[in-house]
């Protein structure tokens, strides 16, 4: 399981971040914990494959908000279960 952190600039409300959640949806069926926040200009999810940045970029481009980057790393789990594998 990878964590996707993503940099978007232009998300301004509540909304914004409610479509860039849908496009991420809509773009990677598999992702799982998908977060926004305009406050920090990022996004947040969790997948099984490996990111493919040009689809991501142009999901969000194709929106009306700007790709600026995006990172994978290693997603472990926290708390009582996580410890335990």
């Amino acid at each position: 399981m990878n964590k996707i952190t993503v940099k978007i600039d232009g998300m301004m409300c509540g909304m914004c971040e409610a479509h860039i959640c849908d496009t991420i949806r809509k773009a990677f069926p598999d992702a799982k914990k998908v977060k926004a926040s305009r406050a920090s200009g990022e996004a947040t999810f969790l997948a099984e494959d490996s990111l493919d940045t040009d689809t991501l970029a142009k999901a969000i481009a194709d929106t009306g908000y700007t790709f600026i980057s995006a990172k994978s790393e290693p997603y472990k789990k926290r708390g009582l279960l996580g410890a335990l594998t």
